[in-house]
């Protein structure tokens, strides 16, 4: 089945920093013959660095809404979204749900769903500030950034090299960054759930949003919700193959159960 995706990253990453997923995503059939994966980077981050963040998240879902248009994406589309590019996949399906086809949503946290210490985990704090005042240095910061956010450790430092590198050239400035983290504590999702299924994949052992946030709002929509048992907020890098594995045996559950409706009108 030909499935056209888009993908989104969280705050301050670009498409770079989805590593070795998108060649996973593809491997495991997700895609589909005559699909097709188009990662997009929210406004202020890698190719849209020139860009000053929005202060909303609705304004950054009208300006990635904008980039697929341009791109020439096929909708209604998938949207696999990490973080608070989550937010902005769950305002598009909220907004304009004949666009959005399946939603997977990665390690996100959304008001009315989750409290501010749920959200960033008050253990995180003192390193987020570190990570504040290392902004300027690539090596620095990457480090904390991987500390914090990945928990498989054997491929660190060639991540952090390629990550510096991305920083340097790439990177996302302080007041973007800045006005992507108020933007994403203001946004308030709706409490109904967005019309079209929708899957939430958490990984235990995040320590800088508790998985609690991904349950509660699974519960509150009724939606899909499968829990990994050690990967770190950063979950298609810590283990790309678990990410695609479940997003593929959520989809084939949702497809034979949607077949077997139709077999039975």
């Amino acid at each position: 089945m030909m499935s056209h995706w888009i993908l989104l990253r969280g705050l301050t990453r670009e498409t770079r920093h989805w590593g070795e997923f998108e060649a996973a995503f593809v491997a495991h059939g997700l895609v589909g013959a005559g699909g097709q994966v188009v990662c997009i980077d929210l406004p202020g981050n890698g190719a849209e660095r020139a860009h000053e963040a929005p202060r909303s998240v609705v304004a950054m879902m009208d300006f990635v809404r904008a980039r697929a248009a341009a791109l020439g994406v096929h909708l209604p589309c998938r949207v696999l979204a990490m973080s608070l590019g989550a937010m902005v996949a769950t305002a598009w399906a909220e907004r304009h749900p004949h666009e959005i086809e399946r939603l997977v949503l990665i390690n996100t946290s959304m008001r009315p769903f989750a409290r501010v210490h749920e959200r960033l985990r008050p253990a995180a704090w003192p390193m987020l500030a570190r990570i504040a005042m290392s902004w300027t240095r690539p090596e620095r910061c990457e480090a904390l950034i991987h500390r914090l956010t990945c928990n498989r450790g054997e491929t660190a430092d060639a991540d952090i090299a390629q990550w510096a590198h991305l920083r340097r050239t790439h990177g996302a400035s302080a007041a973007n960054a800045m006005r992507q983290l108020a933007a994403a504590a203001r946004f308030r999702a709706r409490a109904a759930a967005p019309p079209c299924p929708v899957l939430l994949l958490s990984s235990a052992g995040d320590r800088l949003v508790d998985p609690v946030c991904s349950a509660r709002v699974a519960a509150r929509w009724r939606a899909a919700h499968t829990v990994h048992p050690w990967a770190g907020h950063d979950l298609p890098h810590d283990d790309p193959d678990w990410t695609c594995g479940a997003i593929a045996a959520w989809l084939g559950e949702h497809d034979a159960s949607a077949g077997a409706r139709v077999t039975c009108e």
